[in-house]
């Protein structure tokens, strides 16, 4: 166990993407010392990309962000707010529009270039006097008992702490080493991502529609282009695999019904599999789990990114709860505050996004027109829609004090 030649920490976050460094800023602020471990380097500046990978940051995740001061770091050219979400079948006449001015807002979130949020976080941690950085290193093995947890890198260093946080994806070595379980699902889709140029502005709308072979999604960037997310079964993955740009975009176009005009690739395409799958524990001994590292979901409705800041912001206030009431944090009975929490918030929005993949993923005529009567009714009802407006912006549920609106200090 831990040495007196042996740099010492509160906690060890495994990862130093959106999520990892998002938990290690939370806990940095609240004056929790922190090694950040990352096989990769670990990047404080936002270089040149073909900006491929975004996410859809809601109003919480957004709350969470500024709570950090990292919001205040991104520059405007990042930032594409949404104010319009319309969402429409194929297979049925119905549709859906949320407004952030009918809700009294100035807009419902934002899309953000991975890269972008997480060099912001990262300019954070660089002002922070209390977070060390080990890029280039990873987890090799770590041993725990009541004192704490004795980690060994990759690069053979000894690093010890109280607790170790998995933030490092959904191939996990931290859960794995944890032996702990997850129940996977294969979706039968794959997803195709890529930035394109529209014909007709995209009006700061984020659009989907709901084909039989998955769902189409574009979301509004800055510079006036879009980025896609085509979720598709295996076939139809094949079918546009095998095209060229020039055939794949006009297949984009006529899949979106020419509601931008003539679409155009403007980046390289890339996909993955996609996959649901979520760990059976978010703890184990000195031991906790966020992020991908806990659980991924389809992302026809843009929940992934926002459930792991989420975890991240849950799993610091938990954490200084503890240490103001002069707890150990990594014991099992503060974890487990935070596993309550987290676990049963996300298996919540789990079963949701599975209730829509299995709806809107068939072509049975009966149900078809039962959803799209279900869209119209909810585009209706104000009471309906009011609720699905907050859980597409993250502002309904158990939320941690940093996704609420405001900054939060220690105490």
């Amino acid at each position: 166990m831990p040495t007196q030649t042996d740099p010492e920490f509160d906690v060890v976050v495994a990862g130093a993407g959106m999520i990892g460094c998002t938990c290690a800023v939370a806990m940095a602020q609240f004056g929790v010392r922190v090694a950040l471990v990352d096989p990769g380097p670990i990047n404080f500046k936002h270089g040149l990309s073909d900006g491929i990978r975004v996410s859809a940051v809601n109003l919480a995740s957004e709350n969470i962000l500024r709570a950090l001061g990292a919001w205040s770091v991104l520059k405007a050219e990042y930032l594409s707010p949404f104010r319009q979400i319309d969402v429409w079948d194929a297979g049925s006449p119905g549709q859906i529009t949320f407004r952030a001015a009918d809700a009294g807002l100035a807009h419902l979130g934002h899309i953000i270039e991975n890269e972008a949020i997480t060099a912001a976080l990262t300019t954070r941690l660089s002002q922070l006097g209390n977070v060390s950085c080990f890029a280039g290193d990873s987890i090799e093995t770590f041993e725990s008992d009541h004192g704490g947890i004795s980690i060994v890198l990759a690069s053979k260093q000894n690093i010890n702490a109280k607790l170790l946080v998995g933030a490092d994806g959904a191939e996990s070595r931290v859960r794995s080493l944890a032996e702990i379980s997850v129940e996977k699902t294969q979706y039968n889709h794959q997803a195709i991502v890529a930035t394109v140029s529209t014909e007709l502005p995209h009006r700061e709308a984020a659009r989907q529609r709901f084909l039989d072979t998955g769902p189409l999604a574009f979301l509004p960037l800055q510079d006036g282009r879009s980025s896609i997310v085509w979720s598709c079964s295996p076939q139809r993955f094949d079918e546009l695999n095998g095209l060229d740009d020039a055939a794949f975009s006009a297949a984009l176009t006529d899949a979106f019904e020419n509601r931008l005009g003539t679409i155009t690739l403007s980046s390289s395409r890339t996909s993955f599999p996609l996959i649901k799958q979520h760990a059976n524990q978010y703890i184990a001994p000195r031991i906790a789990l966020v992020g991908d590292a806990a659980h991924t979901i389809h992302p026809l409705a843009g929940l992934g990114a926002n459930l792991g800041f989420a975890d991240a912001a849950a799993l610091a206030e938990v954490i200084d709860s503890a240490r103001h009431a002069g707890k150990d944090i990594g014991i099992r009975p503060v974890l487990r505050r935070y596993e309550r929490w987290r676990r049963g918030e996300n298996t919540v929005t789990t079963k949701t996004m599975d209730v829509f993949y299995h709806t809107f993923g068939t072509s049975r005529s009966g149900i078809q027109s039962l959803r799209g009567a279900g869209l119209n009714l909810v585009n209706k009802a104000s009471l309906a829609k009011d609720f699905f407006m907050q859980y597409a912006t993250g502002l309904r549920g158990d939320l941690p004090k940093m996704a609420q609106k405001g900054p939060i200090c220690s105490k």
